[in-house]
């Protein structure tokens, strides 16, 4: 019961920290969670003239999971080396793994707004049944998973903010800013498809696109997105945790 007790109150204290006290203080960054994947949920919109609603809000969650998880990366090394709080916390007994998960529960608490508004329109827009959406948010969930352990590495190896803000830069970049997500892969030339596929967003954006039903993949094309997406974040997420600068030997 007390070491339960324990984790519990050190998961609060990374929520606080991270999500409601800059929540409280500083509201305008909630708008920064929301400009980023309406931006680009509305031009797809207009571009297609209505046709890739459904895609176009299936990569806005997407996109919005893996940039909460890949935002991580600043938020913590902002408290690592300007705060020191990172040092508080390892000379503590907290364990990297309850760090790492508290953090990333306050990064989708940042996100909360964005979500909300894009669930709705997922209701509205994505027709499909029950399976659809319970898969459909468990490909959310295993790209924030990957996105967040991402970030969290990074972070542990970053020595400076504005070293950090590169990393954040040329992640965002991979992760968002070039895969498929708001449009079906189709639409890339052939040749440069392959370089997509470099993405693990792509693999995510197919199963979901093929849940929305304009676009159409192979149950083999499927099956292999599923097992590409969990080896990568079970791989990513097993280095975060092991093997991040946690302590100095």
């Amino acid at each position: 019961m007390k070491t339960k007790r324990s984790i519990s109150s050190q998961l609060l204290a990374s929520i606080m920290v991270n999500a409601v006290y800059a929540m409280v203080n500083y509201p305008i960054v909630l708008v920064s969670t929301i400009l980023a994947p309406f931006s680009l949920l509305i031009v797809i919109t207009f571009v297609s003239k209505g046709a890739l609603i459904p895609v176009a809000i299936g990569g806005a969650l997407i996109m919005t999971m893996v940039s909460s998880g890949t935002s991580m990366q600043q938020d913590l090394s902002h408290l690592k080396n300007d705060f020191k709080v990172q040092d508080m916390v390892v000379s503590s007994p907290a364990k990297a793994w309850i760090y790492l998960l508290g953090m990333s529960i306050s990064e989708i608490i940042y996100s909360i707004p964005a979500l909300a508004v894009l669930v709705v329109l997922a209701a509205l827009y994505i027709h499909t049944n029950i399976i659809g959406y319970l898969a459909i948010t468990a490909v959310l969930l295993i790209m924030f998973t990957f996105a967040s352990s991402l970030g969290f590495l990074l972070s542990t190896l970053s020595s400076d903010i504005v070293q950090s803000w590169a990393f954040s830069g040329i992640v965002s970049t991979i992760l968002s800013a070039l895969p498929p997500v708001y449009y079906p892969i189709t639409y890339i030339p052939l040749p440069f498809q392959y370089l997509a596929y470099l993405s693990p967003a792509t693999y995510a954006a197919e199963i979901v696109q093929n849940i929305t039903g304009l676009t159409s993949f192979s149950h083999s094309t499927i099956l292999v997105d599923w097992v590409v997406i969990i080896i990568i974040t079970l791989i990513i997420t097993f280095l975060a945790v092991k093997k991040s600068k946690w302590r100095e030997d």
